[in-house]
């Protein structure tokens, strides 16, 4: 049945209910995996493992048309989260099976594609219900609902699971999504048409050289993956095995992507004409002035915030701060400043707008590691000394609030620059697309930032993440998009 479209609240109180829906699962999948496999006896190199369920949110562009294409952005996240829930349910169950290991690792996953897939609908609502304007100007919401999410469904979930058991917790966590599905089915506006009927994607899934495609890429990824933990190549491979499977997936994909931009004109002209929407929501992604400016502006965007966060704890426990004075540090005082920086940005986009605003932000972003060079430098003879002494803990504190203060402002610049990215018929596949890429940075701060801090020690390494940045940011002059976004 068609969903008749009613104009959207002038208070979109739907943000906080919808973003608080996209953080909660991701939440229980990439944060609480780790412990359900520890608690659950597996090894380290299993519990490693758990990595491979940030897949689906790295690699989701691939489907993100299909959400573009049938039905409606409302009705795929009201779906899915009915699903999610049920996904829920099975992971508790999972838990008090013979094999938890096993049946929890099948679920996780299977919530993982279910949980991407439920955050392109979401952000693609969000495109279709606000103007360019709304979208600057509530991104601090997003953020301050995704966050409380993910301390509810990683910290929140994890304390009822140690304090009751994981069929409890899940069972709980089960509820709560119930209860955000039950508000966004009685009160999220219906803002669109419905496009193709839902029931034509399994059609259109189920033809021959559609499955032949998707078994070959997956074959093909497992091969790869195969050889690279090949013993027998051990010697040739061993250094690219410290590289994560995401991350060699976001790198292939980057290449063809890259490979496609120089023959989007004529890709385009073709697929018009055989009316291919699936491969004309990439090729029109990637036939507009600069794309490779724009692939290489997101791909890099948070280097040097991903090198500062892997080595901020390690650095912090060397100069005394415990673990139990980080939490409190990082998930008070820390996510609070990033939820006032990412609504205050917001607020001075929507009135200023984003080509004034982009530079001093991502200088925020970047500038402000300055403060642990600076820190480390302030107790380098505790770093040289263990027993010298300990850090002041409420600098550190004061450090971390300003540091993520600088993180909500570029946050805020970056996201309403991704949206900026996205074309008027392909909104939710478009910035799949640039969220998923901008995972890359993160991956590669993994795999160098211990090598490099071990190299030259904390002082240094920290300036690094300043410099490492500055290509990026050299890039905001030519950049496109930061006038009116192209689809407006």
């Amino acid at each position: 049945m068609a969903e008749v479209t009613t104009r959207p609240s002038k208070r979109p109180w739907w943000i906080l209910s919808t973003y608080f829906a996209e953080g909660f699962p991701y939440g229980l999948v990439r944060l609480m995996s780790t412990a359900y496999f520890k608690e659950h006896g597996a090894s380290l190199q299993a519990i490693g493992l758990t990595s491979l369920f940030g897949i689906p949110w790295t690699i989701k562009f691939l489907w993100g048309p299909f959400v573009d294409a049938y039905a409606t952005k409302r009705r795929w996240l009201l779906t899915l989260e009915l699903a999610i829930v049920g996904g829920l349910i099975l992971l508790g169950i999972a838990s008090r099976t013979p094999v938890p290991l096993v049946a929890g690792a099948a679920v996780f996953m299977a919530l993982a594609f279910l949980a991407a897939t439920h955050d392109i609908a979401i952000d693609g609502y969000y495109l279709e219900a606000l103007g360019q304007t709304d979208r600057a100007r509530y991104v601090g919401l997003q953020s301050a609902a995704y966050r409380v999410a993910l301390i509810t469904g990683g910290g929140g979930i994890a304390w009822v699971c140690g304090r009751f058991s994981w069929l409890v917790g899940y069972l709980f966590a089960a509820t709560v999504f119930f209860a955000v599905w039950t508000l966004n089915s009685a009160r999220l506006p219906r803002i669109e048409q419905p496009k193709r009927p839902a029931g034509e994607l399994v059609g259109y899934l189920a033809r021959p050289r559609h499955l032949l495609v998707v078994v070959a890429a997956a074959a093909a990824i497992v091969g790869l993956w195969a050889v690279l933990r090949s013993e027998a190549l051990a010697g040739v491979t061993g250094p690219l095995r410290k590289v994560s499977a995401p991350m060699w997936i976001v790198l292939a994909l980057l290449l063809v992507l890259s490979a496609v931009a120089v023959r989007a004109p004529a890709l385009k002209r073709r697929l018009y004409a055989s009316s291919s929407t699936y491969a004309l929501a990439f090729v029109d992604y990637l036939d507009r002035p600069r794309i490779g400016l724009v692939l290489a502006f997101i791909a890099t965007f948070r280097i040097g915030e991903a090198l500062l966060q892997n080595m901020a704890y390690p650095f912090l426990r060397d100069i005394g701060i415990t673990l139990a004075q980080f939490g409190l540090a990082h998930n008070t005082f820390g996510i609070v400043s990033t939820i006032i920086g990412s609504i205050v940005g917001g607020l001075l986009i929507a009135r200023f707008g984003l080509k004034r605003c982009i530079w001093p932000f991502v200088l925020a972003l970047n500038s402000l590691n300055f403060l642990y060079m600076l820190l480390a430098l302030k107790y380098r003879h505790i770093l040289a000394d263990p027993d010298a002494g300990r850090a002041d803990f409420p600098l550190v504190c004061l450090l971390i609030s300003a540091e993520a203060f600088g993180a909500g402002f570029g946050n805020a610049a970056f996201t309403v620059f991704i949206m900026r990215t996205t074309k008027a018929s392909f909104k939710a596949a478009h910035f799949a697309i640039g969220t998923g890429l901008m995972n890359i940075a993160g991956t590669l701060a993994g795999v160098v930032s211990g090598f490099i801090a071990s190299a030259v020690g904390f002082p240094i390494y920290f300036a690094l993440t300043f410099l490492l940045a500055l290509p990026n940011m050299a890039m905001i002059p030519w950049l496109p998009h930061l006038d009116a976004p192209p689809d407006e």
